[in-house]
């Protein structure tokens, strides 16, 4: 069992999480019912929270990905570095962006201000998991799946070097990986 050979801790269950996801992706059908939505996912921690909500959803919508650089192992670099940048033309467009955790919010701040750049109808934030108590952001986060605590966690594609992605659950690192 990977648990035991990575000294984790379960933190939110398969289930948990599948409830939050169908909830989150409700909402936004809801409220995108008339547009044609274009999600943003950052890589590559967002891709199976994306592939969920985007299945869950009962509205058109398109997808795309971005991806930036920000952690080395368990520790952020302090900057945020643009890898792949998205394809999709996002002007006067209904643009979410799907985030795995929002841990210091740097990351979601370089991100929302370059979509915002390319003058968008609107930018919704849509993250899995938040650390309420190391955020460091001036605006709200729309939707929000879970509050967490500040932990180091693996699992339904979030990483530990790469390593771990593809656990079902969301599990807390107890140790030194």
């Amino acid at each position: 069992m990977l648990e035991n050979k990575y000294d984790l801790e379960l933190l939110l269950s398969t289930d948990q999480i599948n409830t939050r996801v169908q909830e989150i992706a409700a909402e936004l059908s809801t409220r995108f019912k008339d547009e044609i939505p274009i999600l943003v996912g950052i890589l590559n921690g967002s891709f199976i929270f994306l592939s969920d909500l985007m299945r869950a959803m009962t509205i058109d919508c398109e997808m795309d990905f971005i991806k930036l650089s920000s952690y080395a192992g368990q520790s952020s670099t302090g900057t945020v570095t643009l890898l792949k940048d998205i394809s999709a033309n996002i002007t006067g467009r209904q643009v979410i962006i799907v985030e795995d955790i929002i841990d210091s919010g740097l990351t979601i701040k370089f991100l929302k201000d370059r979509m915002k750049g390319a003058t968008p109808e609107s930018v919704t934030i849509v993250t899995l998991l938040m650390k309420p108590e190391v955020t460091r952001i001036e605006f709200p986060i729309d939707y929000v799946g879970f509050e967490i605590p500040p932990d180091f966690v693996v699992g339904y594609g979030l990483d530990y070097d790469q390593k771990l992605r593809h656990l079902p659950a969301i599990y807390r690192v107890k140790g030194t990986l």
